[in-house]
């Protein structure tokens, strides 16, 4: 009789045993010593887990051909795990740490067939599929954290929607279920309010106010405060939960804040150029001037209320330019304190939201570098770590 030795967990070893166990009755070599003592028991299947997520993690969505958002320690450079998310889809973490929502759009045919609208309910822990959420329509497009985003407690979701026009796709995330779509003609760039609902910028040059109140909304308008033709605001409008406050920089670099609520007060513009000791830019042809510009401009540290910009010399409409510094911008004082060289030019930045204040830049080659923002050293350069937006984990 043959005896096995060792409980290995080495699953094609197993395999690999009992192939050649097959092999072997078939050429009658039973009496091999040597390819007894190499067997190996099958094991059982197992799942590895991750832990919830942590305010020094980074999520980085990949390039088109990417299967999800690759998760990232801050302080080791080390890629941890992947979010599933498909090609244009929007992240948003549940505030608890238990869950990861996608909201995506798909086909059954991959670029054809039937057209799939849903929020994708992932574990945290095993990033393992625990729902799916059908909606009716979503935006398909990708590259904005305003797309998609929660409620502070975590309990709705508020989805943009283009489909056919402009709408907000209101989700309850207890019970799993869409709710129903709010028309918001001419409005994008969705900000939480916290005790309201949700709020957008609008065409218009307002901010709309959308408060929810069952199943019917009150829908008001701040005056306007800025011009959306002469100098556009990024639609990657950053939001500080426990100061219930948006942070907002426009294309020529005006920076504005948001008191969030029933009535937002929007704060007086000032120049970031003027922040750091220049004169501030226009919108004047050829005049060249340093600009903000990328896809992901900004990064707040909300402990400290440090604002980073990617910033770039350029003229008026290089808003999508890389960077070729990264400005410190502190909102208390409305001055720049660090500017720090970057290379790459990249155009998405984030910061992680603990002590270390560690930021994550990327660009267009999938590269992304870690940065020491008390220093601006250079921690740690990665490969092949995705182009796309880059996620932190916010303070409750």
């Amino acid at each position: 009789m043959m005896t096995f030795i060792g409980a290995g967990k080495n699953r094609l070893g197993s395999k690999l045993a009992w192939l050649a166990l097959g092999a072997s009755a078939t050429a009658g070599a039973f009496a091999s010593p040597l390819l007894a003592e190499t067997m190996v028991e099958a094991e059982e299947a197992e799942v590895n887990t991750i832990e919830p997520p942590k305010p020094n993690w980074f999520f980085v969505r990949g390039g088109w051909g990417s299967a999800g958002s690759s998760i990232f320690d801050a302080g080791t450079g080390k890629m941890i795990g992947m979010v599933s998310t498909s090609r244009d889809s929007d992240l948003a973490i549940d505030p608890d740490g238990k869950f990861y929502y996608v909201a995506e759009t798909m086909w059954t045919k991959v670029n054809r067939g039937t057209r799939m609208d849903l929020v994708s309910v992932y574990d945290s822990k095993t990033l393992k599929l625990v729902t799916e959420i059908p909606t009716p329509g979503r935006l398909i497009i990708g590259g904005f954290n305003t797309n998609f985003v929660l409620s502070d407690d975590g309990k709705t979701a508020y989805d943009y929607n283009f489909d056919p026009a402009s709408s907000v796709n209101v989700i309850d995330m207890v019970k799993r279920k869409f709710v129903r779509a709010i028309e918001l003609p001419g409005c994008a760039s969705l900000i939480p309010n916290p005790g309201v609902g949700f709020s957008a910028l609008c065409a218009d040059g307002t901010l709309a106010t959308v408060a929810v109140k069952g199943a019917t909304q009150d829908i008001t308008r701040t005056a306007e405060f800025f011009d959306a033709a002469a100098d556009p605001i990024f639609s990657n409008v950053v939001y500080d939960r426990k100061k219930k406050l948006a942070v907002m920089v426009s294309y020529t670099g005006q920076v504005r804040t948001v008191a969030m609520g029933a009535a937002p007060v929007v704060s007086a513009p000032f120049s970031i150029q003027e922040a750091g000791g220049m004169r501030a830019a226009d919108v004047k042809p050829l005049d060249v001037a340093w600009y903000p510009g990328g896809m992901q401009p900004t990064a707040l540290h909300r402990p400290t209320g440090m604002l980073w910009v990617l910033m770039h010399k350029g003229e008026y409409w290089s808003h999508k330019e890389g960077a070729e510094e990264i400005w410190g911008l502190d909102l208390a004082t409305k001055k720049v304190v660090k500017r720090y060289p970057v290379k790459g030019h990249p155009r998405n930045i984030e910061i992680t939201q603990d002590d270390a204040a560690l930021i994550m830049v990327n660009g267009m080659e999938n590269n992304a570098l870690i940065i020491d923002s008390k220093t601006g050293e250079t921690k740690h350069e990665i490969e092949n770590a995705g182009g796309g937006l880059i996620t932190v984990v916010e303070p409750k």
